[in-house]
């Protein structure tokens, strides 16, 4: 008997499934790839039982799912109902990565824990570390998983504090993290906020610069910014596409990450995550916290 295709079952809340996504899965070796799109949360456990019991128990080792969209917390609700719909033997591994949110912000937040072991000697514990463009998905995981690590993380509101603190909120309730949301509506908020920061996430829509080199002459304790804008202007002025460590002239020896290399990163972590489904004995359920794990061991080794 020939082995069986390797089937990923691709859902998302979405209009549409990123074509991203799909590439990723086909060139990690999933032989064959299903979009489902517009699925709401009621239907994840009809999806999930259409597909372990019709296989039998050779052929559901080689099927797996992935879940897309836009909404971090809907994706992980989406991940605790699939998990929960299994039933053993026939279970299969579930990976979700909405908008590529969590394997971006994983990759971000290595390689700049990385630095701040490499040109400082210490890590993420204890540091101050502001996140601009925190509300969006990227920039929310991205705070989720620097406090997890013992940062004390401020996401910061481009018009108030408003909206992050209705992201605070539910991070809190849902990830048990405790996030600060400050005001960063202004220049002079934003170096009132610079001065005492170690560490600067760029997570803000492509094209908006949140931070001028004027801005950045205040942050005199500044140790690692990563930036994932990849559209001129860039996010934090002075940190390049291409930059892994380099030196920002005037910042006291602070270093910068730059978009294109988280975004070469993120690319084998993704890819990594996706082969993982295919060749792990055992069932897995891959979030935010797999993608850290797996960007931490990638940037030590590289």
């Amino acid at each position: 008997m020939s082995k069986p295709h390797h089937i990923l079952h691709m859902i998302t809340p979405a209009k549409n499934l990123s074509p991203f996504d799909v590439n990723m899965a086909v060139d990690a070796g999933w032989t064959t790839v299903v979009p489902y799109t517009q699925i709401e949360a009621s239907e994840v456990t009809g999806l999930v039982q259409d597909a372990i019991f019709s296989r039998g128990r050779r052929g559901v080792r080689c099927t797996g799912m992935f879940i897309g969209g836009r909404d971090i917390d809907k994706a992980m609700d989406m991940l605790q109902l699939a998990q929960s719909a299994m039933v053993p033997p026939f279970e299969i591994s579930v990976f979700a990565d909405p908008s590529g949110a969590f394997t971006t912000a994983a990759v971000l937040v290595a390689a700049v824990e990385r630095q701040l072991q490499k040109v400082h000697d210490t890590g993420l514990a204890g540091q101050r570390v502001l996140v601009f463009g925190g509300t969006g998905p990227v920039g929310t995981t991205a705070s989720v998983i620097a406090a997890r690590a013992g940062a004390k993380v401020s996401i910061v509101g481009h018009k108030g504090d408003e909206h992050p603190r209705q992201v605070v909120s539910a991070c809190k309730e849902r990830y048990n993290v405790d996030v600060e949301p400050v005001d960063g509506s202004s220049d002079t908020l934003k170096e009132q906020l610079l001065v005492d920061a170690d560490v600067v996430f760029g997570t803000a829509k492509s094209g908006i610069q949140v931070l001028s080199a004027d801005n950045l002459n205040a942050a005199t304790k500044l140790k690692v910014v990563g930036d994932l804008n990849a559209v001129l202007p860039l996010g934090i002025e002075g940190v390049g596409l291409t930059d892994d460590g380099r030196v920002i002239e005037g910042l006291n020896g602070a270093v910068g990450i730059g978009a294109l290399t988280v975004g070469n990163v993120k690319y084998q972590i993704q890819q990594a995550l996706l082969k993982d489904m295919i060749a792990a004995e055992k069932t897995q359920y891959l979030d935010f916290q797999y993608a850290f794990d797996r960007a931490r061991d990638y940037v030590a080794q590289h």
